[in-house]
């Protein structure tokens, strides 16, 4: 039960620019706070040092660089020096990215969520002992609110101490037992038990919006975990209904507001049900994500329309988060000039004008521009409701004739959109994130045959070697301005070891598949918990932390554990090795009560519980065309299939004894039990196919 200290209130004053040490952060988000007049602090020995020297409450504002809320705070409040007078006397201030610290936000955001029934967001402000146990958190707050908080927090530290260590200590203890429950009531793994994954699948259906599209609320976010599960769940029962889903989520995000029209790639969430305003920031993990997403329907249904998403959507990437280096960048701010979605949206005379008269009623129609906006300001947000070809046939148009129509006026619009002041782009790589979009490129690959996409997989991959990974497999988080820092976190070696198994799937090059096997190793010795069965998020030697959480529930992102349960799934394939299959199975007895009650928000762990229900083939292709067959196989969606070989070497325990003489054979094989072997691909295929 926690103590509830603070209110809200008044005051005033403006700003005055100073220089205070963010100026030396390497994160960009931290650098835009260089000017304020606040004494901020990075998180660290310093910081900390100083609060128990003073015996000053730690103020810890945690946001992002494309966070809108975050730089209205920023603005408004941090730059005005009546407020910076106030933080800079009472408590010691901590600047953090929660890009770059994720560890940090999850502790303190777990707080604001206990304090809040749930509650939480960005910019997130916690106020925490001089430990770092929390014992109050908010989000967003007015200069005025914020003021009398402060007032009210400083005089209770000072006047309401015991108070104060009571409330920190019970929500230090709650953020625990949270984690705690969490293994309490395992249940058996549902390895084999097809009647359970059915089940997972009816929950799922009864969380999700079946006419709209996404899981049901007032906002939504993409959550491809989720319809990765239910293209799974097709794939291996046959259910059309899962099918039907999935794909009419996909279909509604592509053609609403979340999706950039002109200029391809997705907004992080939508504000409404209908998938129409978006927030607009554009997050790397999501489009990655999403990529790979569209690239697996594309695969199952061969419709045109996926594929055109995603390869918009990695011209995007392309375009806008491709270092020169070979990284990816993290986002796109929402916001220019403190407007946000300014970049994006239109006044109806400015798009009449640009896309000419002649084109103007029937494109407006299609992207529902009106004379009086269809957002604020007067503004409108481009969306659609129906796929062109659907729309031209609707309005007694030639779909040829409406399809020209419409290439010549996006080309138009993009063009004149680029002569407006762009978004700020978060130039820092971080390594989960750009394990997801190695992946998805790959995923790209597989899907299209596209050699440039495989191109920019092994750029990445060999960026990521040499910048981010040791010898020995420890991994940096973060590289910015050809610098690499922070300890790397549970989603970084988890997304880059399956990132590097899908590479080495995907070219049988061994290197890739033993770099997944160092990185997987290293987190094993000091991620790894054996008394619950699961991965820390943090390292053993992880400094200045009052929790180690553990991380099992889908997010915006997949949970770290269940990405790193399927790693070991995988490696225990590839290498014969019991030992990570065993500790894959845990994992999965652990999550399994959890996926039971709420499978949308465990999906990664249910498309793990598919593939140990019905199992995987291994497919083994072996010969001087082995890496011809293995693309043409891989072209077709085969959530259930793990690939391996070699044009001349027998390299691996599934592979011995499997290399003929002048030609190339395919093995399907099942828990190393091979059908007969065939040199086709379509017998192959045959020999894979579930319904």
């Amino acid at each position: 039960m926690f103590l509830f200290l603070f209110v809200s209130g008044c005051t005033n004053l403006q700003k005055k620019q100073t220089q205070n040490r963010l100026q030396h952060a390497s994160s960009p988000y931290l650098k835009e706070h260089a000017d304020n007049p606040v004494d901020w602090y990075e998180w660290g020995d310093e910081a900390l040092a100083k609060a128990k020297q003073e015996n000053k409450p730690l103020l810890i504002s945690i946001g992002y660089a494309s966070c809108h809320w975050c730089h209205v705070m920023e603005r408004e409040t941090f730059m005005d020096t009546a407020v910076a007078r106030v933080m800079n006397e009472s408590f010691v201030c901590i600047k953090v990215d929660r890009e770059e610290r994720p560890d940090l936000d999850n502790i303190y955001m777990h707080a604001c969520q206990l304090l809040n029934k749930g509650e939480a967001g960005w910019p997130l402000n916690a106020f925490a002992l001089p430990d770092g146990k929390p014992f109050f958190a908010g989000t967003y707050y007015t200069k005025e609110t914020w003021l009398t908080l402060l007032q009210q927090i400083s005089d209770s530290y000072k006047n309401k101490y015991s108070k104060v260590v009571l409330q920190a200590n019970s929500l230090t203890y709650g953020i625990i037992d949270s984690d705690s429950l969490l293994f309490k009531n395992i249940t058996t793994a549902d390895r084999g038990n097809k009647a359970g994954y059915q089940a997972m699948f009816q929950t799922a259906i009864d969380q999700i919006d079946l006419v709209n599209g996404g899981l049901q609320g007032k906002q939504k976010f993409p959550t491809p975990s989720v319809w990765e599960f239910l293209l799974q769940y097709h794939y291996l029962t046959g259910d059309t209904t899962a099918l039907k889903t999935a794909t009419t989520t996909l279909e509604k995000m592509a053609l609403g507001g979340l999706y950039d029209h002109l200029g391809g790639g997705f907004a992080r969430y939508s504000t409404d049900s209908l998938w129409r305003v978006p927030h607009f920031e554009k997050m790397l993990y999501d489009n990655g994500q999403l990529i790979s997403l569209y690239a697996h329907a594309y695969q199952l249904t061969n419709d045109e329309f996926y594929k055109t998403v995603f390869t918009e959507t990695i011209d995007f990437i392309d375009r806008e988060l491709t270092s020169p280096a070979g990284g990816f960048y993290s986002s796109l701010n929402a916001e220019t000039d403190g407007d946000e979605g300014a970049f994006y949206a239109w006044n109806h005379d400015e798009f009449v004008k640009t896309t000419g008269k002649e084109n103007a009623a029937s494109i407006a129609t299609y992207y529902h521009v009106q004379p009086e906006g269809n957002w604020e300001k007067k503004r409108n947000i481009l969306y659609t409701t129906q796929r062109p070809a659907t729309f031209a046939v609707s309005n007694k148009i030639t779909i040829s004739d409406f399809s020209s129509q419409l290439n010549k006026t996006r080309q138009a619009l993009f063009a004149e959109r680029n002569k407006r002041k762009k978004p700020a782009v978060d130039d820092k790589i971080l390594t989960s994130w750009n394990a997801i979009m190695l992946k998805a490129y790959l995923d790209a690959f597989a899907a299209t045959g596209n050699e440039t996409y495989l191109q920019k997989a092994t750029t990445n991959a060999e960026f990521l070697e040499k910048n981010m990974l040791g010898k020995d497999g420890r991994l940096l988080r973060s590289y910015k301005d050809g610098k690499a820092s922070v300890d790397a976190f549970l989603d970084d070696y988890a997304w880059l070891a399956s990132a590097y198994l899908k590479l080495y799937q995907v070219t049988f090059n061994k290197h890739w598949l033993m770099q997944a096997k160092l990185i997987t190793d290293y987190s094993l010795g000091h991620f790894y918990d054996p008394s619950s069965g699961m991965f820390f998020y943090t390292a053993t030697n992880a400094a200045n932390l009052v929790v180690r959480k553990i991380d099992i529930q889908d997010h915006v992102i997949p949970s770290s554990n269940a990405v790193m349960a399927g790693v070991l799934y995988s490696l225990a394939t590839f290498l014969s090795d019991s030992n990570y299959l065993n500790k894959s199975t845990r994992m999965l007895t652990v999550a399994a009560g959890k996926m039971n009650e709420q499978p949308a928000w465990y999906a990664q762990w249910c498309s793990l519980s598919g593939l140990m229900t019905y199992g995987t083939f291994e497919v083994a292709v072996m010969g001087s065309e082995a890496q011809t067959r293995n693309r043409e196989l891989q072209k077709k969606y085969l959530p259930d299939c793990l690939f391996m070989g070699s044009t001349n070497e027998e390299n691996l325990p599934l592979l011995q004894d499997k290399l003929p003489a002048n030609k190339t054979i395919i093995y399907v094989c099942t828990n190393a039990t091979c059908k007969l072997p065939v040199e086709s691909v379509a017998k192959a295929w045959n020999q894979i196919k579930r319904n």
